[in-house]
Formats: structure tokens, sequence, C-alpha cells
């Protein structure tokens, strides 16, 4: 729904319940607020275009009177029921006389004594305030000379709003909620040991409500606004700016229109209490989603290896599954031996055979002489490099892109041996993952980081700084296990406990892993981080790399869309009616979202779910899987991308950040990498798991299980299988000791799987040790 220039009357039936007569900032409301010396405003703004023209506040009697009419205010709070630390609040303006031209309503939160030294976050668009060296005006700008061989470069970001780095310098951020994962702003006072975090609604009829955040010159005073509807100066786009194109409507006698938001102030002693707050309670205000299950895991795994099983091509350069839309090759982030391994996992000879040519290629032409491997090669054989400045001459290559090549070399050896075929293993590929986890534990034991690019000839890191490396201690602790190699278990510990140190409890971000950004905050390096944290659980059983991951995982949520948007009626999604709960932002630069994980399954949140029993866990990962095959392209009832069946591309844009036509449209192109994860996770995710000693049973596939009946032998579970397609589901059925114990990156190979036809239901009994019958 898109802002209109005139507004109607609304029938009282649809306005909200309005309860009081009058503005009510005293009270409890106060209280809360006073304990981060803030107050709540609400006013009116009228503009020319999108220029400021004035603001004129409501009095305490709710009533203000202007040039040209009058209006009234009515707010209801409410307190919230078991958070005694929040607020309900229902405010509406209407106009009782007169006009009002070009106007929004607005409420603000105004804090004096404030800090620059706050953390600020908007999920998925500010992190930390943004408050960092900027660079470019562009999408992926070119690295300055200075950030070259520099241990102390700053973290450096693209052009994205932010508040001002510069003391003494006044700043604003002028966002929509087609911005934020989840429409709120929040921070955390380090001074005052207190956090804060305001949630509203998306639109009302007028369109997608503002978010701004205005900090004075003196930083010591800072105003949280929500608007209706959103009337911005400039619109963010990937790495930079343009024209919003916002409107403010003009209003008449009778005009009206409600806000709705929740504020919560609650005690907090870092940045991690924060976001593990906001996980809790992010859904409250716009309450639980509701997925639809339209697609099968078992029927995402089918169309997605066809279309790769026809993507194997041999060129001048070697070997290997087509990464992306054109003929060149790429290793690991988006595609090269992440597509591989869903083919080793058919079983198949024939795509065994062709995943071994593709590990042999990667092997021989991309690994340096330092361990460390180049991030891709053209067909004709020409190595590509990476962020490349002409001051400097040696290839570099991403430390994201061995990272993964670390961790996923390591699953496909542990899946070969899983499947009985260890004597396919080739010394060679064992001998490279060594060359390449030595590479990583050399980097650290000199520089203490792994830096964000290096150069695979001699091993020197060529950019220091942000978080590329968060998946290096997952490789690493997959290397040490399967090589019986402590020492780099340890150094997997160390780089966690640093980049949890530095970028998580310092930053409250972690950034830079995507090569087409700066050091930006970003989605992948989040759940990354989060695969390395369980994988040191895994393998340590420490407690601490659990409480870590329960941090992370909070902070990828705030990356995660946590309501359905309404997406424009003529958009793509919106006459689909996708659910796009789920769906995952990118980073701060490139301001859309994406359907799944770049690039994994998320299974680390199914495992943390297991480990802690915060069902939390268990709804986010299901929302993504959701969310992703809404995205796949299953003709002729749901088109998506308008090409292959079963792919999907990396746009579900909920923001303007290119253009106010492009919101809720698919691009007609494919993506390899949203077309992974959606194969990943119907390998990686069980379909229907259930804790035979608790009896407690939770539902990841696109069916409906329900627990029927329980004996002292066993329990009985009925699945319904409304989709359109057949269904092949898996089950994970285990007892509460065996849920206790960590679980095998490759025990889905032993998954067994209930078939049930479209419409069909079964019931199926799940023996206490785990063996299942059909009924």
């Amino acid at each position: 729904m898109m802002p209109l220039r005139k507004i109607f009357a609304i029938p009282s039936c649809l306005l909200w319940s309005i309860a009081s007569l009058a503005q009510q900032p005293q009270g409890e409301l106060q209280k809360i607020l006073t304990n981060l010396n803030g107050s709540l405003n609400f006013s009116v703004k009228q503009f020319n275009g999108t220029d400021l023209v004035s603001r004129q506040l409501f009095n305490n009697d709710g009533v203000l009177n202007t040039s040209t009419g009058t209006w009234a205010l009515q707010v209801k709070n409410t307190p919230v029921s078991g958070h005694p630390e929040a607020m309900d609040i229902m405010a509406s303006f209407r106009v009782e006389k007169g006009l009002a031209s070009s106007s929004a309503v607005d409420a603000s939160f105004d804090f004096g004594k404030w800090s620059r030294d706050n953390y600020v976050l908007v999920p998925a668009s500010i992190y930390n305030g943004n408050r960092y060296r900027s660079i470019g005006d562009a999408y992926s700008p070119a690295y300055p000379k200075d950030m070259y061989y520099n241990p102390s470069v700053p973290l450096t970001i693209s052009n994205n709003p932010r508040l001002a780095i510069e003391k003494g310098k006044a700043s604003v951020v002028q966002l929509q909620t087609g911005n934020a994962a989840t429409p709120a702003m929040c921070f955390f006072s380090k001074k005052e040991k207190k956090g804060f975090i305001v949630l509203t609604g998306q639109l009302t009829k007028l369109g997608n409500n503002g978010l701004t955040i205005s900090e004075n010159a003196a930083q010591d005073s800072c105003t949280f606004s929500i608007s209706a509807p959103a009337v911005r100066k400039l619109a963010p786009g990937f790495g930079d700016f343009h024209q919003s194109g916002d409107l403010a409507p003009d209003w008449k006698a009778g005009n009206e229109i409600s806000l709705h938001f929740r504020v919560y102030v609650f005690d907090a002693q870092n940045i991690p209490e924060l976001l593990t707050k906001f996980m809790q309670i992010r859904k409250e205000l716009s309450r639980p989603n509701d997925p639809r299950n339209i697609l099968p895991m078992s029927k995402v795994f089918e169309v997605v290896s066809n279309i790769t099983k026809s993507r194997f091509v041999t060129v001048p350069a070697g070997s290997y599954y087509l990464p992306e839309n054109n003929n060149d090759f790429q290793l690991g982030w988006v595609s090269g031996m992440m597509n591989t391994y869903p083919m080793l996992a058919l079983n198949d000879e024939r795509e065994r055979n062709r995943v071994a040519a593709e590990l042999d290629f990667i092997v021989n032409k991309l690994q340096g002489k330092s361990g460390y491997f180049y991030g891709g090669i053209t067909a004709q054989g020409e190595l590509r490099p990476e962020k490349m400045s002409p001051d400097f001459k040696l290839l570099q290559a991403m430390v994201r892109k061995n990272s993964d090549a670390l961790l996923w070399m390591m699953k496909h050896l542990m899946l070969l041996k899983a499947q009985g075929h260890g004597s396919n293993i080739k010394k060679e590929w064992e001998e490279a993952a060594k060359k390449l986890a030595e590479a990583f534990v050399r980097t650290w034991k000199a520089h203490g980081e792994f830096g964000q690019y290096i150069t695979p000839e001699t091993g020197e890191i060529a950019v220091y700084n942000s978080t590329a490396g968060a998946i290096a201690p997952a490789g690493l602790a997959l290397a040490s296990d399967y090589f019986h190699n402590p020492a780099w278990m340890k150094v997997a510990g160390d780089a966690a406990k640093f980049y949890y140190k530095r970028d998580v409890e310092g930053q409250g971000l972690t950034g830079g892993d995507c090569g087409d950004i700066s050091q930006d905050a970003n989605s992948e390096s989040a759940f990354g981080f989060l695969e390395s944290l369980m994988a040191l659980y895994h393998y340590t059983g420490e407690k601490q790399w659990l409480n870590m991951a329960e941090v992370q995982a909070a902070l990828c949520s705030t990356w995660t869309i946590s309501y359905d948007p309404v997406f424009p009626e003529k958009s793509a999604i919106g006459k689909l009616g996708s659910h796009m709960a789920g769906a995952v932002w990118a980073s701060i630069q490139n301001k859309h979202a994406a359907p799944g994980i770049c690039t994994a399954s998320g299974d680390y949140l199914f495992k943390l779910f297991r480990a802690t029993g915060n069902i939390r866990y268990a709804d986010l990962i299901r929302d993504i899987q959701h969310a992703q095959a809404e995205a796949v392209n299953m003709p002729p009832n749901h088109i998506t991308t308008n090409n292959l069946v079963g792919s999907s591309m990396e746009r579900i844009q909920p923001s303007d950040a290119e253009g106010k036509s492009s919101i809720g449209n698919f691009i007609n192109t494919r993506n390899s990498w949203t077309e992974t994860n959606g194969i990943l996770m119907a390998m990686e995710l069980p379909g229907v798991y259930l804790n035979t000693g608790s009896k407690k049973i939770y539902v990841f596939d696109h069916v409906e299980a329900k627990i029927i009946g329980n004996t002292l032998s066993g329990t009985t579970i009925q699945i319904t299988n409304p989709t359109s397609y057949d269904a092949s589901v898996s089950v994970l059925a285990e007892t509460a000791k065996q849920a206790a114990g960590p679980l095998s990156y490759t025990a889905f190979v032993k998954w067994p799987k209930v078939k049930v036809k479209m419409g069909e239901t079964v019931k199926v009994n799940i023996s206490n040790t785990g063996v299942i019958a059909l009924l």
C-alpha cells in the first residue's frame, strides 16, 4: 500500500478503540521513560514537498489549534500483562474542524542526557548507530589506498543512513518501516544500564510509517519518532541516497488516523542483553505470523537438485557445477563447493564422480602457495582478483570464501565417510584442507585476527578488520576433530572469543564478509558466526559457547523479518499473497531481504533449539524456511522468477531502496545460492521433530503433524499434507538423553522418511527409541 495524497473519513467501526479523551504522558508511562530521562510528545508536522515547514505540539489536553484548523488527540496507555517494564500506546489523531495541508502526525520519544556512546539499533538498517567511517556514494565502493595493509584501519562502511561519527555535529536518520526487519527502534545506555525498545506497526491507510532518529549537534539529546505516513527527504539506496518521493496528505474535518506502538524500558547490563530482549519481544505487537504450507521440503530437494544436475560443465579451466548465471567459477560465499554438497547427499554414483571432479579442480587450480584459496577463476582458467587496488598488485581473495572453503571441504569429507564412501576420499583433498587450516592458524598467531582480504600467494592480510572470518572457527573446529589436531580447536576458540568480545559484545554487530559490501554490518556474518559458536559447543560441550550462541541468535533475529509485511496489491508478492516473515535482510548497504541464509541451512538454529529447549530458535529457522519456499518458482500457480522450475532469486523487497516500483517485485533471473540454501534446509532440517521423552513435537516441513496417542512404549503421530505436491517427510525422533547430546553433522543421512501424498493423512507410531512404523 502506497501513501495517498488525499485521505477520507474512516468509519467508526474501523477506528482503534480509544478509551481516554486526552493525552496521558504521566503515570506509569512517564515513570518508565524517566528511567532514561525521556518523555513522549505528539505533534503534527506540515511539509512543503519533503521539506519540513512546521512542527506543532499537542497540549496536555490533547488539543492543537493551528491557523487553519483544530486537531484532537486521544491516547490510551495500557500496561502490558507480564511486562511491568512495558506500555502499550494507542494514539488517535483527528481533525475536528478546518483543514491541514501536506501534514503528517508524529509520536516522539525525546531523551535528554543522551550520550553518543549509546548503542542504537534499527533491525536490518542501523547497528551501533552506523556511526563509522563511510566511503563512496554507490554500490560496493572501491577502497581507498589507506585501507590496504593497514592493521589499524577503522571499520569502514558504505554511504548508509547513520549518526554522525564526528563530535559536535547534528545528524538525522530517516527511514520507513519497509527498511526494517522489525518496525522498531532500540538503544542501550551503558551509563544508565537500561535498554529501550519501541515496536510499531508497518503502516496505516496512509502507507508505511516513518522511523526517524534525530541527534542534536551537542550529541546530548536524541529523539526517536514514529510518523504516519513516512515523509523522508531522501530514501536510502544501495550505498547512496535518492529523492524519496514521499508525500504528506491533505486533511479535512473528520479525517482521523491511529498510531499503535509499544515501548519497553528495562534493565540491561550490556548490548547482548538488549539483543536478547529484542528477540523475546520482537513479535509481541505484530503477534505470531502465519507461515503457509505450500511446498514440501522434499519437493524443493527434487526441483533444485534437477537444476544443479543440469548445470555441470567441462570448460578449459576444469569441471564443475556452474555457480551462477555464467560459466566462470566462484568458490564459497554463494556457490562453489556449496551446491556440490546436496549433490553428494544424493548418494548417486554419477553425481559423486562429478563432485570429485570439482574437488580436484578446486584443489589443483585455486589453492595458493600460502594454503589460502583464490576466490574464483574464469572458464578460460584466469584467476579472478577481489577488491583490488591499482597500488597493490598481488591478487587478493576474500577471507569469507576461504572460511567457507574449509568448512564445506570438511563437511564433504565427513559426508563421504557417513555414506560409506570413505575410500573415495583422496589424499590430495585432505592435504589441501590441512594446508588451509594451517594458513588460518598462522594468520591468527601472527595477527590475532583473520582480516577481510588476504593474498593467497603469501598469506598476508591485505585488508584488516571486519568479521569476515566469522565461519573460520567452525571450519577449524571440524578440521581439528577430523585430523585429530587439538591446537586448531584452541585457535578456533580464541578467534570466536575475539569476535564475540570485539564485535558482538563491543559493537552489537558483525559484518564485512560479503564481496559486494565494505565492512558494513550484515546478516551473513551474523549467521556464520552462530555456525562457529555451535560448532565449538558441539565439539567441546562447554556452556560458554552455548551462552554466546543464544546472544548471537538474537542478533540473527534482528536481520530476519518478524511479521508478514503488506506488499502492494499489484506487486508480484502481493498477487501471490505470500507470507514473507522469515525473509533475511542482506546488509545495511544492500537494503533488501532474501529467501534464506547466504549460504546455509541454518541447522545450527535447530541444534540450538535442541540444546536449550527455547522454541524461539525453532520458530526462527521455520520462518526462514517458509519464506524461502514462497520465493521458489513453481509454475503454473506460483510464478516468481519466470525462470527454471524450482529457481529462486535474491530479492524479497519491502523497501523502496531500488525505487517504489520495486517493492514486492521479484527480478526475472535466478541466484544459485538461494536455491542452494533451500535444498540445504530440505536436507539438514528434519521435517518433523519429536522428543519422545517430553512428548513434544515441532514441524519444520510444509505439513501438519500432531501427537494423537501416547503409550509406555511409544508415541503415535498424525501427519497431513495440505500442499499440492506429494511429500517425503523426514522424521527425527529422539529421547531426552539423545537430545541433550550433540547432533552429528551428517545425522540427516539416517533420518527415516514418511511418504504423504498431497491431501493425504497418515498415522505413524514412533517407539521411545525412535523406531518408526506406519499404521
